[in-house]
């Protein structure tokens, strides 16, 4: 057997070698080199390169020997472009798009993917060092039109202003509109980038009573297919997006000027087929615990309890089971809650038929099909469950025909809209939105501290929060306290978003703030849970002092009406309710007070916010159909070692 193993590694190594000497050559790394100017060489791309030599991605060690895959001797079609004699290239980093890199240096997708041929065989890869082709060279290759990107003047702007928008100078300004060299009339359509068509006459000014900024949100760009909007105090690109349905890439595609951040009065195009829906925030208030309507509602529960495996597992006793099944327990316990839920709906009189049903679901399967069907749940009042989205998905459309609300009670995902779901858990980048919201509510200066291996977090901030500046980090990836305190401002809240799980990071950012008290009104904020601000090692007395401030999708309540909740579940399950029972009661008592209105419960959905125990349901229609709930708490540590809500 050894002999036989000693054979096939020979066979193998010898196999490995021939492929080497006929595939790849040999390069000494010189003092000085890069891998571009190697990749040029050798007619091959960096990322080839790096492929046979993983080692070379953090950095080029002189006198080293690289393995060269040999060229196919095509010439690369498209050459990088230079400063100096350095080649640009650009490093692939997570969460990234192609979109995005071409955006950042101004290149087409066709010009990018012909400097890097691997693009259309393996896709955008984290790590990837690609070639950035110069716009001379995109010129060459394929004649490029600039967009043509028009602004309406609106009240109190100035050349000034809108230049500086724009990213243009205002000589470039009047020398594109000759018209408003002498006076700038508001509503005037302004040409910015690009040649207006030949078809277009630019007019001179545009009267007020037809082209002027209203409240309403659209209005007719001519001889176009678009509507204008004109953007509201404290909206972000991502609110823009949730609201039109259209994707934050297609917005920018339309309205260029958005890739400088979105600016309060600014005129966007959407699309004419769209039809806006502008949030008002809704109202809190409490649901009729009483119902005049005598007609018996029928609510449903789809719930996971999977029994024909529990009953199927020969191995497992029931208590073992309990013990390592956390998704059964989940489930045992959000139905703990919900029928608690059900008790206290009776105890109010109101009428209803309940129904239980196991939904039989793993994250690809359901028996949602046959329980619909054999269940007749075509004629029920509202559905809550699956737990799993594509199952909740899978309801929804099935009952799509009857419009029967199908309310997804522990899902965070969001995946294909029908008009009959309603998403109870908020996404989590509407949580995080949450939070800056808040903070500009209160004229807060947002800072950003964020570790490098946060790259979701940064490109997060960057693409829907322009207005945060982000501190600068040494080179050990450890907060410069120089340059934190440099970004606070005097007489207003300093908002400082930290977002690592480094303690010496977490201890630095604390420290600088605790620091610049004296001076600065300042407070710690963090965008998701933290575990490192739960050890030993940090504080918990300076993160009080610092208020550190969090949005949470639930609260820590401690209301008499909480604390009864507590008790009765304690008496009647022999233990402290689970953070899943109590949402399965706030989520089923929800459903039930809303189907016992006079009303639909879509029409309660429409104008009423509520508050259960733990959880808010503050629910909005998306712009692709379906509803999502924006209820979610901002908490702070506050001195007395309590968790508060912030007003």
């Amino acid at each position: 057997m050894k002999y036989f193993f000693a054979i096939c590694m020979t066979a193998l190594c010898f196999n490995f070698s021939v492929f080497a000497q006929s595939k790849t050559t040999t390069h000494k790394v010189e003092k000085g080199e890069t891998i571009s100017q190697i990749a040029q060489k050798y007619n091959v791309t960096p990322y080839d390169i790096y492929q046979l030599n993983p080692d070379a991605q953090t950095g080029l060690k002189p006198n080293s020997v690289l393995l060269i895959p040999k060229s196919s001797g095509k010439q690369l079609a498209i050459l990088p472009t230079k400063k100096g004699n350095v080649a640009v290239t650009h490093e692939v980093l997570p969460k990234e798009t192609l979109y995005g890199i071409e955006k950042k240096y101004g290149v087409s997708d066709e010009a990018l993917k012909q400097a890097n041929p691997f693009l259309e065989k393996e896709g955008l890869q984290i790590g990837q060092s690609l070639i950035i082709p110069s716009n001379k060279i995109q010129k060459s290759t394929a004649a490029i039109s600039e967009k043509v990107v028009f602004h309406y003047v609106l009240p109190k702007e100035t050349k000034y202003s809108i230049a500086k928008q724009y990213g243009i100078t205002i000589e470039e300004l009047e020398r594109k509109n000759p018209e408003v060299v002498s006076n700038l009339p508001e509503g005037f359509k302004l040409l910015i980038k690009g040649k207006a068509p030949k078809a277009e006459k630019i007019p001179t000014a545009i009267e007020p009573k037809k082209e002027a900024v209203v409240t309403n949100p659209v209005k007719t760009i001519p001889a176009t297919n678009y509507l204008n909007y004109v953007v509201k105090p404290k909206e972000t690109l991502y609110s823009l997006s949730k609201m039109t349905g259209v994707t934050q890439e297609e917005l920018i595609a339309i309205n260029p000027e958005l890739a400088q951040g979105v600016i309060e009065g600014m005129v966007l195009r959407i699309p004419a087929t769209l039809v806006l829906t502008p949030e008002s925030k809704k109202e809190y208030a409490e649901l009729s615990k009483s119902s005049s309507n005598n007609n018996r509602k029928k609510l449903t529960l789809l719930l996971p309890f999977n029994v024909s495996k529990i009953e199927g597992d020969t191995v497992n006793s029931m208590v073992t089971r309990l013990k390592k099944d956390k998704f059964l327990n989940m489930t045992l316990d959000f139905y703990a809650g919900a029928l608690m839920a059900i008790d206290s709906a009776k105890t109010l009189g109101l009428n209803f038929e309940i129904n239980i049903l196991d939904s039989e679901e793993t994250k690809n399967s359901s028996a949602v099909a046959s329980l619909i069907q054999k269940n007749n749940l075509e004629v029920a009042d509202a559905i809550i469950g699956p737990f799993y989205q594509s199952n909740v998905e899978k309801t929804a459309e099935i009952l799509l025909p009857n419009q029967v609300p199908v309310i997804s009670p522990l899902s965070k995902d969001l995946g294909v809209s029908y008009a009959n779901i309603f998403q109870s858990i908020p996404d989590p980048d509407a949580v995080k939105n949450a939070m800056f919201d808040y903070m500009r509510s209160k004229g807060g200066n947002i800072v950003a501290v964020v570790d490098r291996k946060k790259g979701s977090v940064i490109q997060f901030i960057k693409e829907n929060h322009k207005d945060v500046r982000f501190a600068a980090l040494n080179a050990n990836g450890g907060v410069s306290p120089e340059n934190l305190k440099s970004l606070f401002v005097k007489d207003k809240m300093n908002y400082v978003v930290m977002e690592t799980a480094n303690t010496g990071m977490i201890k630095s950012t604390i420290a600088t703030m605790l620091g610049a008290m004296a001076s600065y009104k300042v407070q710690l904020v963090i965008l998701e849970p933290n575990e490192t601000l739960d050890t030993d090692e940090i504080s918990y007395v300076n993160l009080t002092k610092l208020k550190l401030m969090y949005p949470s999708v639930t609260r820590e309540n401690e209301s008499p009406e909480a604390l009864i909740f507590q008790k009765e579940f304690r008496e009647k399950n022999k233990i402290d309710p689970s953070d899943f029972a109590t949402r399965g009661f706030d989520v089923t008592f929800d459903t039930m007070l809303r189907l016992s209105q006079d009303v639909k419960y879509q029409e309660t959905i429409d104008s009423t916010a509520t508050e259960q125990i733990d959880n808010k349901f503050e629910f909005y229609k998306k712009g692709d159909g379906g509803y999502i709930n924006k209820g979610i708490y901002i908490l702070y540590y506050d001195t007395d070692l309590t968790i508060k809500e912030a007003n």
